[in-house]
């Protein structure tokens, strides 16, 4: 295996650091002029015909904010006009909150969903760190809104999805709008102090790991109101960008990661109460690995399993490859196990030949079973989060959010 692909040699940092350069000098086009962020197509060119919705804005401004921190030319401007976009023509100023974004005609696009307000917070977290004007008080507002209308404090968990005016909500719940928000809280926390979002993160996590534990530490995804799961959600429609029927192996490798940074935030001083949390992240990264990584004949991880384990869907998103790249380091870090070190080189490698776009830049963000480009779910380049940050969570103290670490790192 090549110097390049292992991690703590200086080929590995120097590899990361060249792919994160590339990454960030191919988003500089995201700002419509509202702000709100274009989906940015195969070489970067703004896709003007498509919706500008506000999880893209939020995450163009997170990475705009971990680039600044590491001195990207022209970054504050970037941040900057996603805030634009957050705080001006994203937010509804009539009932609260932001709409899912709006069209290219600048038609709002109906539904308040807590996976887009889960990424306003990380934004503002950010932003806020990156001492950007009015990111503070985007981000007061966005805990705000968000104790209000997605938070339940009853059960430990966060409601999916309103309609626009925040009068009824929908019946579905979901643990993807759940774990942004663990992310979300953790940062919030990391940024604030305020250590009520740590703790509401842990209780979703209790309950995520409750549901895995029982059911082979493959995930159920998709809930009634009641948290009752629905394993056949979605069966007739298995590759829905958001809601895609049976295991996600990709979301199985990211809680592993959150859980562990949790764990790691929470009990700082006392690794007999982080162990427990610690196990439960690797039993979820082993069973995802074993599931979807090269199983069926080729390199790559599937996008969706059934409830024994087999491919569902075969396509490799580029977000699962960044997500296993960034759990395998951090579990490298907190057992010192070889296995991990191990797995990261392997999809390094794999990122390196098959899913880096050594052409236009940026990652191929589908694959087919073959690794050929497709895109019938995710067309384009729709924005930089996942890839970027999987350039740094590797190198950067598992116990904190990445923006925090990588700004405390750069004094």
């Amino acid at each position: 295996m090549k110097e390049r692909y292992q991690i703590d040699t200086e080929e590995n940092k120097k590899f990361l650091e060249e792919v994160r350069n590339t990454l960030v000098n191919f988003g500089h086009r995201f700002p419509s002029p509202g702000g709100g962020s274009y989906y940015l197509g195969d070489d970067g060119t703004p896709w003007k015909d498509r919706d500008r919705e506000t999880w893209i804005t939020s995450r163009m401004a997170h990475v705009y904010s971990l680039a600044s921190f590491l001195g990207h030319t022209g970054s504050e401007e970037l941040i900057d006009a996603a805030l634009k976009g957050l705080h001006g023509e994203l937010h509804d100023a009539e009932n609260g909150g932001w709409y899912a974004g709006l069209t290219a005609d600048g038609e709002v696009l109906p539904t308040k969903q807590c996976y887009a307000h889960a990424f306003v917070i990380l934004a503002a977290s950010s932003g806020s760190l990156a001492g950007r004007p009015g990111a503070k008080e985007l981000l007061e507002e966005a805990l705000e809104l968000y104790d209000l209308r997605f938070w339940n404090e009853e059960e430990g968990l966060s409601c999916d999805t309103w309609n626009t005016e925040f009068t009824e909500m929908d019946d579905y719940r979901g643990l993807n709008a759940n774990m942004h928000t663990v992310e979300a809280f953790l940062a919030a926390a990391d940024v604030t102090g305020q250590e009520k979002y740590r703790v509401r993160a842990g209780r979703i996590i209790a309950h995520v790991i409750g549901w895995a534990s029982d059911n082979h530490w493959r995930i159920p995804e998709h809930f009634t109101k009641e948290w009752v799961a629905d394993l056949e959600c979605n069966k007739d429609k298995p590759d829905d960008p958001f809601k895609p029927y049976g295991a996600t192996p990709g979301h199985g490798i990211e809680w592993s990661r959150l859980i562990t940074q949790w764990a790691l935030s929470t009990y700082k001083d006392d690794e007999k109460l982080a162990a427990p949390y610690i196990q439960a992240a690797e039993n979820l990264f082993k069973q995802a690995v074993a599931d979807a990584w090269n199983a069926d004949g080729a390199p790559g991880i599937v996008y969706t399993t059934d409830w024994e384990g087999k491919p569902v869907v075969h396509d490799r998103m580029h977000w699962t490859l960044a997500e296993a790249i960034n759990t395998s380091a951090v579990l490298y870090r907190v057992t010192q196990k070889p296995v991990y070190a191990e797995k990261y080189a392997e999809f390094m490698q794999y990122l390196d030949e098959k899913v880096l776009d050594h052409v236009n830049g940026s990652w191929f963000h589908q694959l087919d079973r073959h690794n050929d480009v497709i895109g019938t779910v995710w067309p384009g380049k729709s924005d930089l989060y996942h890839a970027v940050q999987a350039t740094l969570i590797p190198y950067y103290a598992p116990d904190v959010s990445i923006a925090p670490a990588v700004k405390e790192d750069k004094k």
